[in-house]
This record gives structure tokens, C-alpha cells and sequence, in this order.
């Protein structure tokens, strides 16, 4: 698998010449300034919620490039309004298959408005399966004990988790969910984007080290291979 990470909670995922998508939110964030969002590759777009932060760019995204979004239904719905049609409603607990990988719907536990206010449905986080092999993006959320499910439904090869902390988990919770969901590899997300945010890196690798947990933050634009 290699994945690019487009900044904030933005990244993408390429499964044997699949492009899957998340929460791309780009031409917003000052950060990702060197990212153009039409030379981004997508047959698949999954969005875990709402909030402008992870669906900004979704719609300009998918009419250029014609891919599928995997959402709630009311973002399902909102897209739709818009004249996003190819898209797949999913809700929490949900499983399907899809062009060579499947995913499964998992609790969040955040908040998911849209703008102009109408209700984005429940926040998620996903279990992508391809082949013999998964991840999990918690999408974002605070720690949760429905995390501790995870390992029944799969065995990771990593994790996305969202370090920022005020809106989501911080770098202490992240941990403890790495724990609840068995993966030893980490890519964290959701972090320095806004001033409520922003993290020390070199403490955030070293705090799950001590827990034998490899942590990840790759640079915007970079590409690694997992």
C-alpha cells in the first residue's frame, strides 16, 4: 500500500492502482499551499463526517474525477443537492464491498455539521480491508471503548488517528486507542493545522515508543509505503 498525506486529516491510500481518498480538505489549509487539488488522484472518496475540515474540496474533487464517495446518508443526500451523484451511502455498523477492498463503519465520537448548518449524520471511522490485509482511520473522534472491537473485525496493518487534541484525542488518548486497536504502527493526522492544534512531534514519537507503538508524520505531499 502507499500513502500520501495531503495535510490535516487529508490522505490517500492506493491499493493496487486503487486511489482511495479521505476527508480532503486542502485548498483551505494554508499548510498544504504547494497541494493542487486537480492533480490529485481519486476512484473512491470516504468521508467520515461533515465538517468542513474533511469534505471542503470532496465535491470539486469527485466531479473532476468521477469517484465514488462513501458517506453517511445525509451527506449522501447534501452531496447529491449539489450534483455529486456517484455516491454510497454507509451508517455506523455497515459493511460493503467495493472495487477490490471493502469497508466496514465504526463508531466516532464527535460532532458532523455541514455547511449552512444542515445535519451531516453520524461522525465515522472506517475499516478499509483489501486482500489479507486492513487499516482502520478513526476519523475524528475522542477515545472510545468501542475501539477495543476493532481487533475483532480485524488485524491492522496501521492505524490514522487524529493527535491534536481540543477537537479530538490528544497525543496520551491516541496511544491508548493504538492499544485498544492492536496496531504497532501509527500515521498521525488531524495536528498543526490550526492554532488549537498544534503539537510538539518529537515528544508526540517518544510518548508511543514508550509503548512500543511506531508513530508516523509524514510531511504534506510525501509518500510512503506500508
Amino acid at each position: 500500500m502507499q500513502f500520501t498525506y495531503y495535510g490535516h486529516s487529508c490522505f490517500s491510500v492506493d491499493i493496487d492502482g486503487v486511489h482511495l481518498l479521505f476527508d480532503p480538505f486542502i485548498s483551505g489549509n494554508e499548510l498544504a499551499s504547494a497541494i493542487h487539488i486537480d492533480d490529485i488522484k481519486a476512484d473512491y472518496i470516504l468521508v467520515s463526517h461533515g465538517h468542513a475540515d474533511h469534505i471542503l474540496d470532496c465535491e470539486a474533487i469527485a466531479l473532476r474525477t468521477g469517484a465514488k464517495v462513501v458517506c453517511s446518508w445525509e451527506i449522501h443526500e447534501w452531496l447529491n443537492a449539489k450534483g455529486v451523484t456517484n455516491t454510497h451511502p454507509m451508517n455506523t455498523g455497515g459493511r460493503w464491498n467495493f472495487d477490490g477492498f471493502s469497508v466496514k463503519c465504526v463508531v466516532a465520537q464527535h460532532s458532523s455539521g455541514l455547511h449552512g448548518g444542515a445535519y451531516g449524520g453520524n461522525p465515522m471511522g472506517f475499516i478499509v480491508y483489501a486482500k489479507d490485509e486492513s487499516f482502520y482511520y478513526s476519523g475524528d473522534t475522542s477515545l472510545t471503548m468501542d475501539m477495543q472491537l476493532i481487533p475483532k473485525w480485524a488485524t491492522l496493518k496501521f492505524a490514522v488517528l487524529p493527535l491534536g487534541d481540543n477537537f479530538t484525542m490528544g497525543v496520551s488518548d491516541a496511544v491508548m486507542a493504538a492499544q485498544f486497536v492492536a496496531s504497532k504502527k501509527v500515521i498521525g493526522v488531524h495536528y498543526d493545522t490550526f492554532g488549537f492544534i498544534k503539537i510538539n512531534h518529537e515528544d508526540a514519537r517518544r510518548a508511543f515508543a514508550s509503548e512500543g507503538i511506531e508513530l508516523q508524520l509524514p510531511g504534506i505531499g510525501e509518500t510512503i509505503t506500508l
